[in-house]
This record gives C-alpha cells, structure tokens and sequence, in this order.
C-alpha cells in the first residue's frame, strides 16, 4: 500500500533520548536553509526530474549554437619563450603553419638511396607537393615539401631521411583528416619497397583516446558499490549520478570551448575527476538516506535528513575543490588555469545534482532501494547497532585505543615517503618517453638514430636586430664554442632583415638536464656577451626553454599559491568546524599526502622503479604542469575526506559524546563508506595509466597514490589517532576568531523540540 504524502512529512512524538542525552542522527530533525531545500526536493521529485531534463536540454542547445571545439594553445606571458614566439609569427610569415617531420627509414643495415627505394620516396614527396594537398575551401593544405635527400635531411649512415612537409596553418582537431591523408598517402607508395615511414612534429598531434579507461574505472566501481551497497538498485545511483554529472561536464566545456581556448587534454581530467568525484559524492548521500531508511524514517524524510547532512558535507567538499582550483590563477598561466576550471566541472555538476536531482530520485525509489539483492552476500544492516560490530568500527576502536603508537608510526612512514618528493625534477619529457605504439614515438627514435639526440629538440634564438646587424653572427660564433652542442645553423633573418633566428642543436635529448644547463648558458652568457654594447636583444626558445620557463615560473609564485588555498580553506573549516585545530590538521596532512603522490610518480616515472607496470619504457622528468594542476585537485579531493569523517565526528560530539567516543561513533558510521569510497576514485584515477598519453598517465598514478594514501593513512587513521591525543582541546578555536566567523557549521542545525519517532514503520511502495 502507497504512503500518503501527508504522512510521510508528519512529525511524531519524540522518544527518550538516549544515555547522557545524546539523540540518534535519525532522532534529529535538521532545520536551516539547505534543510528546506532538501526537503522542497524531496517533496515533489517530479518537479526537480523536470527541471534538470529543461537544462540538458538548454545546455545541448547551447552548444550547438555558441560550443566550440578544443585547441592547444600555451602563452607564459613575460618570458623569454613567449617573446620568441610572438617575433616569429609577427616576423616571419612562412613559419605559421604546423610541421609534419616525414622520417623513412630501409631496414637494418640497408641504404635509403637505393634506385627502387629511391624512386618511390621522391614519387611520394611529389604527390606531396601536387595539386591532391594544397590548400583549397578554407581546408588544411601543404605549402612546402622538402627533400628528403639534401645534405641536410639525408643521415650519414643513408638508413634514414627526412622532409618537412609543411602546413599552412596550425593544425586542429577539425584539421586531422588533413594530417591522416597526408600520412596515408605517403605509406601507401613508399612500403611495398621495404620503406618504413613514421611522423612527427606539430601535425601529428592525433586525438587523446577516451573510453577505455573509464570504463575499467566503471566496471572496479561497480563491483566495490555491489559489496558495499548488496543491491543492484543502490548500485546503479552512484554509477548513473557520476554519468550524468560528466556529461554535463563536458557540455558545459564545450560552451566554455567556444568563448575560449581550452586544452586538449582537459577532457581526460574532466571525466577522470568526473566520474570519481560524482560516485564518491552520491555514494555517501545514498548511504546515509539507506541508513535513516534503516532506522525507520520515511522515503521523504530520508532523502531530506540526508541532503541536510550528508548533502551539506559535499556542499563543502565541494567548495574547497573550487577554492583550490581557483588559487590556479596565481600562477599567471591561462592554460593551467583553464586546466584546473575544467578539471574542477565535474565537481560543480556532481555537487549542484547531488543536492537536487539526486534526493528527487531517492525519494522516489524509496525501500525500493533495497531491491535486486546480490547473492550470495549476506544483507548490510545500516542501523546504529549493527554498525559498532563492523571491521571498521574495530579499526576505530583499535586506533583511539593505541593512538600515541600509531600517530608516531604512521606520521614518520608518512613524512619519509613525502621526502621522495624532493627527487622530482621538473621540466619536459620529450617524445622518446611516449610508448612504441604511437607514430611519434618511432620518428623520433629514427632521427635520434641518423641525426643524434638533440635533433628532437632544437634550440631556437631569436634576435631582435634593432640596428646591430652583427648581433646574429656573434651569437652563432659564440655558441658554437659551447658545451653540448652538436651544430649550430647560420643566421635565418627576415626578409626586412629586422629579425633573425640562430637554430641550435644540442648534443643531448630535449628533457635531459644538460640541455636544461645549455639553455641556461646560453641565456646567461652567450646572449649577454653577444649583444652587450648594442640595442640587439635575444630570446632563447623551443621545447626545453618553454618548460624551464614555466617551471619558473611555478617556483616564483607558488608561495602566493600555498597562502592562499591553504589560507582559505584554515578559515573556511574553522568555520565550518568552530576549530582551528581541525582545521590547521586537515591542511597540514592533505600537503602530506599530496607530497606522498609527488614522491612515489618521481619514483616511478623518473626513476625507473616499476616503470613497465605503466606501459612506458623510458624515463623522464615531470612536466611541469602536472605538479601545481595536480596539487590543487587533491588538495580539493583530499579535503572531501577529512570533511566527510570530521562532519560525522563533530555531528556526534555536538549531540552529547566526549571527543573519544565521537571519533569511535564516526568512525563506525562513516568509514566503511570513506574506505569503498577512497577505493573507487584510486582506480577510476589508476585506470588512466592505461592511456597511451604520457600525461594521464602521471595524473593518474600520482592522483591514485595520494587518494589511497590520504583516504585510508591520514584520514582513517592518523587524523583519528591525533584528536584522541588532543581530547576536546581538537575543538578549539580562539575567542575573538569564533566571534569573527559567521555561525555556518559543518553539521546542520536540527529542532531540538520537534525529533522523528525511532521505530516508525517502513512504508510499503509498490
């Protein structure tokens, strides 16, 4: 037999409370604004189903008629790279367009020149430069085909050549059917005679694959919901909330793609933070609604007392994801900045569905929750009782019981695996560190092979005449006296003869560090002794002085970054928790973790230890991105964990229990899930190993590592161990501090006078 709606909102008489006055969570009748909300969502569930359908639908619109498409696009605005590069499109016109390197190579031991192998290469440079490829309709086109005989272009040991074909624009998404005709066109006539032939440079950029990886990252979530949730039913919530949210993610993306540019590789992030983010978030409101289920509330007021807590929990997480992720924008880099807001869309979308759409879709399932049981698996009582029988809850006694050993053992295993950090280099792994499967890779191995290890990455200096027309020359005499490098080209200038480029190529590999310590050299010596005693000035650029130069600038202003996401968030959890000490701990643990996951990604990726476990063969520093992208995210991810336990914890000691038995209570009620959850979003992260992107991959180990180790190490037991030590000093908060923040806590406010009846009966729905 349905319920009646007038029922299920009802209030009955309060029961007794509890030994020392403490009230169950399901005896608490939550108040407050977002109390209201929740409870307006789960009192007509059609309406807010209707409302998040309407804006799909507008955002699908929008797309089609404002998106656009992704596009790579690095300004380091102030620096010497950025300077370079603004002369060279201003200056010299024909460098505009992207550079397709075609590299064939004859087989081991065998020449290039031979008649046969010869004739079919020069027939497919000149399909290359016939009519089939020019530019036409606005359509991608080649302007210029070298020849891969000259001196220059024809190795010494005539195994390997090269061309330059050149585009005569950059290359975009749109632009890859361009690129693949090209490519094509070449293999087809030069292979039947024995010719491999491989590409690189700026055109052979092909689209980062998606699918696979999330879908492993469904499927391990799948299985640990099953053993944590029993039912089928409760499984699929989290698992269709995380679709839903990347979904809306992504449409908001391309909306945001069309107003500016956004990176490549943003759409990895926004579905790997995506999808563990939005299981996590809707797996602690859905077990916190099946545990006020449990206990007897109705389907209504279940949903609602679980948007109002647990719903008020991801409110905050949620905020301190934003708060990081925005810090991004000190470092003056608009592409990291965009990289971090994309990252973070996944986060609004599964906040603002969580608090809405999800508590409509609760309610409406109702008991039916509980439906399609796992076999085999014993049913989970989520009442309070059955709880405290919990492993979990024995971890937490075991922890509070033992806590002076396990925070001194835990804190010095914790403070010598982030030691490793300070292994990590910075800089640019090239090509060579990119898997065998991918074209790039295996033109960039030949040409190290014909050309040595720094063909791959010239080092450009642009010279700004300014009236010394010597300036050029003295560079290029200069250089060639230097260390490290192979050779050095004469002067390239501009047809008004205003501006010239000095190509330099090194004797060591685009990420090794005395390429870093060449490009230093030539920066502080060469250009200085070249160009003093005139107005020419010098700009040293390419692959290796662009990452140096954003590795800079990371390092100059990442102080300005830690105060402020590390300022900003000790205030917002003093206020949310009235306790500067859990506050300040939150902090000073989530850099722990966050430095852990620096440490072992050093390690392992630069290091070389368990480095087949990640699909690469070649070690290499860490772009220098990744650190500062990655550290706001965890930052942001980390601090959901501590908000989630701590919320529990406080809520507990608020409502009557000393400081040792609210961390055992909280434990016991939350950590199970903290546990399943932690566990979900270290493998949606680890899945991203799989890609065959050199990118994903580090954000994935490191984001895995540092979940794993702040969710199960920090929170579950550190931080517990901790606040034992501390007893009710962990609640403290200065006088005139309390007085300054406004009265928003962590725990919603509940009517002391109006409790929902303990043992109410289960409605029946059909």
């Amino acid at each position: 037999m349905n319920d009646k709606p007038t029922n299920e909102t009802s209030t009955p008489a309060a029961p007794a409370p509890n030994a020392g006055g403490r009230r169950a969570a399901h005896e608490r009748l939550s108040t407050g604004a977002l109390a209201v909300w929740a409870r307006a969502c789960a009192s007509h569930p059609w309406r807010v189903v209707g409302s998040w359908v309407g804006i799909v639908a507008l955002l699908i619109v929008l797309v089609g008629t404002i998106g656009g498409s992704l596009r790579d696009e690095f300004e380091i605005p102030g620096s010497d790279t950025q300077r370079a590069t603004d002369l060279i499109k201003a200056e010299f016109a024909s460098e505009q367009g992207a550079v397709l390197n075609v590299v064939f190579a004859a087989p081991e031991g065998q020449r290039l020149d031979t008649p046969d192998r010869k004739a079919a290469i020069e027939k497919a440079i000149a399909r290359l430069r016939s009519k089939e490829f020019k530019p036409a309709d606005g359509k991608a086109g080649l302007e210029s085909v070298g020849d891969p005989f000259s001196k220059d272009t024809f190795a010494k040991n005539g195994r390997i050549a090269y061309s330059e074909a050149q585009f005569d624009q950059t290359i975009e998404d749109a632009d890859r059917s361009q690129v693949v005709a090209v490519e094509d066109a070449v293999r087809q006539t030069v292979e039947p005679t024995g010719v491999t032939v491989e590409y690189n440079g700026e055109a052979e950029f092909p689209p980062i694959q998606q699918g696979t990886s999330e879908l492993l990252g469904l499927l391990a979530a799948i299985i640990v919901l099953l053993i944590v949730f029993r039912t089928f039913v409760a499984m699929l919530i989290p698992i269709a909330l995380a679709i839903t949210a990347v979904a809306t993610a992504f449409l908001l993306l391309f909306i945001i793609a069309g107003l500016t540019d956004i990176n490549t590789i943003t759409p990895i992030l926004v579905s790997m933070i995506g999808l563990g983010v939005g299981i996590d978030y809707s797996l602690f409101i859905v077990t916190r609604f099946r545990q006020f289920l449990h206990e007897g509330l109705s389907p209504v007021d279940a949903a609602a007392e679980a948007g109002s807590s647990a719903g008020r929990a991801v409110l905050f997480a949620g905020l301190t994801v934003a708060i990081s992720v925005s810090g991004l924008a000190f470092f003056g880099l608009d592409f990291v900045t965009k990289l971090g807001i994309g990252s973070a869309l996944g986060v609004v979308t599964t906040v603002l569905i969580a608090n809405s759409l999800l508590l409509a879709v609760l309610r409406l399932l109702g008991h039916k929750i509980d439906r399609l049981k796992v076999p085999f698996l014993k049913q989970v009582d989520d009442s309070e009782a059955a709880r405290e029988n919990r492993l979990v809850a024995r971890w937490g006694h075991f922890v509070t019981a033992h806590a002076g050993v396990v925070f001194t053992v835990v804190l010095l295993v914790g403070l010598g695996l982030a030691a490793t950090s300070a292994l990590v280099r910075l800089g640019a792994a090239d090509q060579g560190t990119e898997s065998k499967s991918q074209t790039s890779r295996r033109a960039y191995d030949l040409l190290a092979e014909g050309f040595g290890k720094g063909f791959n990455g010239p080092i450009p200096i642009v010279v700004d005449v300014r009236g010394d027309a010597k300036a050029p020359n003295r560079i290029y005499q200069d250089v060639q006296g230097q260390k490290d490098v192979a050779s050095v080209r004469k002067p390239q200038f501009n047809k008004q003869k205003t501006v010239a480029i000095v190509f330099v190529t090194p004797g060591s590999a685009p990420q090794d560090k005395a390429t870093d310590d060449l490009v230093s050299r030539i920066r502080n010596d060469v250009v200085p002794r070249a160009t003093s005693g005139g107005d020419a000035v010098a700009y040293v650029s390419g692959q290796t002085a662009a990452f140096k130069d954003i590795a800079d600038r990371i390092l100059q202003r990442l102080p300005f970054f830690l105060l402020y996401i590390v300022g900003v968030t000790l205030i917002v959890l003093a206020m949310a928790f009235r306790s500067i000490v859990v506050s300040a701990t939150a902090a000073v643990t989530t850099i722990m973790s966050a430095f852990v996951g620096f440490g072992v990604l050093g390690l392992v990726v630069q290091e070389g230890h368990l480095l087949g476990l990640t699909g690469l063969d070649r070690t290499g520093p860490i772009e220098t991105f990744v650190p500062p992208i990655a550290f706001a995210i965890l930052f942001g991810l980390s601090m959901d964990y501590m908000v989630f336990i701590m919320s529990r914890i406080r809520e507990e000691h608020v409502h009557g229990l000393v400081t040792r038995a609210a961390v055992e209570h909280g434990i016991a009620a939350i950590g199970r899930v903290v546990v399943a959850a932690a566990i979900i979003m270290s493998t949606v992260f680890a899945a991203f190993i799989l890609s065959a992107d050199r990118v994903p991959k580090e954000f994935g180990l490191l984001l895995a590592v540092a979940i794993l180790t702040d969710a199960l190490v920090v929170r579950m037991t550190l931080v517990p161990a901790l606040f034992t030590l501390l007893g009710e000093k962990s609640w403290y908060i200065p006088r005139w501090l309390d007085r300054m923040l406004p009265n928003v806590t962590i725990e919603p406010p509940h009517d002391r006078e109006a409790p929902i009846a303990v043992g109410q009966a289960k409605p029946s729905e059909t």
